[in-house]
């Protein structure tokens, strides 16, 4: 198998590269020489891309940097010895020499997996890397690698002084997974004890141990840089690790396991209770927490993109006309503006798809990203509106879990290697598009018909009780149908010469990005946020200026139990604060840039109440966060 992957041409042993950058561009001329990419520029940067992940050079002076791409034609292996060596960024400090390019396929068969199981093994034997340097031809090196090295004798299983289990994965999955569990079980074995590992790698999780093998197992070594399930493991001895370190010291790992506490995943009774939180509490945060991470943090630059290129092109280029805030036809805005709303388009999809993929990997993406689609567009079940980015959140969980349960199903070897590329993703794509149109979609139509009949009923009501339950719409789901009903609503209201309605809305709308641009500015010295939710408070901050609550949508999912409420707050005192003050809204927008555009019939007093309902979200939501953190801390003291 290792020759298909690896021969005399995909290897050169004098580089004449000096920088990272330029191994790189140096062995993926190899491989498009050679016909095994397509795209030198494309393969380029997917390599660069894993890279961005975490550096993948080594100690010993070898490198690994690998991707999966779709400008691979062919798996390949391209290797190329540096006699200098260059600065490559390696844990160890020191300039790496022996690079191991991995090409793989985007999408197609695995068969590359188990050669790269067989290079792990070559790379950890011993002395190896000083034979391979020192090799004198292409043909002496591709020798050394295809050569068969003498078996390591398992103990007897009588003899064995015990049993450890391992669990390794990286973020792509393909080299530094299966290097690891390879170093993992020579180290097992040179210690005496019997191992199995868990692979999380780009094929899936292969090898997961049985219940009866934790049971009898003396400890646990989770060498992982991704999601893993730890509960399983509750009561076992434990150690946590990054993938690379048991290529570094496998039996030390194993040492440290042997001597580790026993891990506690969750309370098992009332006397515990205090104690278990604390465990939990030190540990990383929950899975359903990295869950919405995952897509969290993959929204934010479609939001920050897609926000900020609506909002430059809004304010330089936008008059108020009854539809709204219009830019003149022909002007070079408009294209700057469908740019932006395409990244808008985009993140409600991405937020749900990252969900599911951190859930269930790669299978899980592309039923996510559709899922995700299908819950934001009320046309595919009859809505005005979808249901933002409550029902991304709700999308991306169900589609993972099932996806997750499709792939844990044993099947045949010959069917197992279409499961991530065709079963997996058909069968969540049909899963989660059903649901939504037969299942949940019909209520949501049906919640935002009543939402209507209700807001109509109590226009004719006391200015204060409608400025609460607008306001509070407004707030509550930035884009999603309360939002969306209390909008649409109020710019119906315009037509029968009603304005007071839209001026209030107009009020609401900014709040939230507004007051989250703020409460970032106000968090900081109490460290409530994460540095990416300071950089997005800036972008919402820009978004909230003309209108766009969108901006607020990473801070709700990130942390909806602060943020919504804080946000519901606000939107009503600016709401209730228009009504008031008789602000009146003839164009279907909202914000400061409105006001400042002359659409508003008092600017100043409606410029008063955003920053009245700004302040209070952000005073709430710093307030709120601050309990929280708080009530923390004293549980984990």
């Amino acid at each position: 198998m290792i020759t298909k992957l690896i021969n005399q041409e995909l290897i050169t042993l004098d580089l004449q590269a000096t920088s990272k950058e330029a191994v790189f561009k140096e062995l993926i001329e190899v491989l498009f020489s050679q016909g095994r990419i397509s795209d030198k520029a494309q393969f380029l940067a997917d390599i660069q891309a894993r890279e961005a992940q975490g550096n993948t050079g080594f100690e010993e002076g070898v490198a690994l940097p690998h991707a999966k791409s779709a400008a691979v034609i062919t798996p390949a292996v391209v290797i190329g010895v540096s006699k200098t060596g260059i600065e490559y960024g390696a844990e160890d400090g020191l300039p790496s020499k022996l690079f191991f390019m991995i090409a793989s396929p985007d999408g197609g068969d695995n068969h590359h997996i188990e050669v790269l199981a067989e290079l792990s093994s070559k790379l950890i034997e011993e002395g190896f890397i000083d034979r391979f340097m020192n090799a004198a031809s292409n043909e002496q090196a591709l020798a050394l690698l295809l050569e068969k090295q003498q078996p390591v004798e398992a103990p007897d299983s009588l003899q064995q002084q015990g049993f450890v289990i391992g669990v390794t994965g990286c973020p792509a999955g393909v080299a530094h997974t299966y290097l690891a569990a390879e170093a993992l079980e020579k180290g097992a074995k040179a210690l005496g004890y019997g191992i199995k590992v868990e692979t999380n790698g780009s094929i899936g999780v292969k090898n997961s141990p049985t219940p009866e093998e934790i049971e009898r197992a003396d400890a646990i070594i989770v060498a992982c840089d991704k999601q893993v399930d730890l509960t399983r493991f509750a009561g076992k001895r434990l150690i946590k690790t990054n993938v690379k370190a048991p290529i570094r010291d496998a039996q030390g790992l194993i040492t440290q396991a042997l001597a580790a506490p026993a891990y506690e995943a969750e309370s098992t009774s009332s006397t515990s209770d205090k104690t278990s939180i604390s465990s939990k509490a030190s540990e990383a945060r929950s899975d359903l927490y990295r869950y919405l991470m995952n897509g969290v943090s993959h929204m934010i630059p479609f939001v920050v993109t897609g926000g900020l290129l609506i909002a430059l092109a809004l304010a330089i280029g936008g008059e108020p006309s009854e539809a709204g805030m219009a830019i003149p036809a022909g002007s070079m805005w408009n294209q700057i503006l469908d740019v932006g709303v395409v990244a808008f388009t985009l993140m409600i999809p991405i937020l749900a798809g990252y969900i599911a993929y951190a859930i269930a990997d790669r299978p899980a993406l592309a039923p996510g990203l559709i899922g995700g689609w299908i819950a934001n567009n009320g046309s595919f079940y009859g809505a005005e509106a979808g249901t933002g980015f409550i029902g991304a959140i709700v999308a991306g969980l169900l589609v993972g879990y099932f996806v997750k349960f499709i792939v844990s199903i044993n099947y045949h070897k010959f069917i197992q290697p279409l499961v991530p590329i065709m079963i997996a993703p058909i069968t969540g794509s049909l899963f989660i598009a059903g649901l939504f149109i037969f299942v949940i979609g019909a209520p949501i139509a049906d919640l935002m018909t009543s939402l209507t009949e209700l807001l109509t009923s109590m226009s004719t009501g006391n200015v204060v009780l409608l400025g609460i339950v607008l306001g509070g719409m407004a707030g509550f789901d930035m884009g999603g149908p309360f939002n969306k009903v209390a909008f649409l609503f109020s710019v119906g209201m315009i037509a029968s010469g009603q304005t007071q309605f839209m001026g209030a809305m107009a009020c609401a709308i900014p709040v939230a990005p507004l007051g989250m641009a703020l409460a970032t500015a106000l968090g900081r010295k109490f460290e409530l946020f994460e540095s990416s939710e300071i950089e997005a408070g800036k972008a919402a901050g820009a978004m909230g200026l003309v209108g766009i609550s969108e901006g607020a949508i990473p801070f709700a999912a990130q942390d909806p139990l602060s943020v919504i409420p804080a946000n519901v707050l606000g939107s009503m005192t600016a709401a209730v604060m228009a009504f008031s003050f008789g602000i009146t809204n003839s164009v279907a927008h909202g914000g400061p840039v409105v006001a400042l555009l002359g659409a508003m019939n008092h600017p100043l007093l409606a410029l008063i109440c955003m920053a009245a309902g700004a302040i209070v979200t952000a005073l709430t939501c710093v307030a709120l966060k601050k309990m929280r953190k708080a009530k923390l801390i004293a549980v984990t003291a």
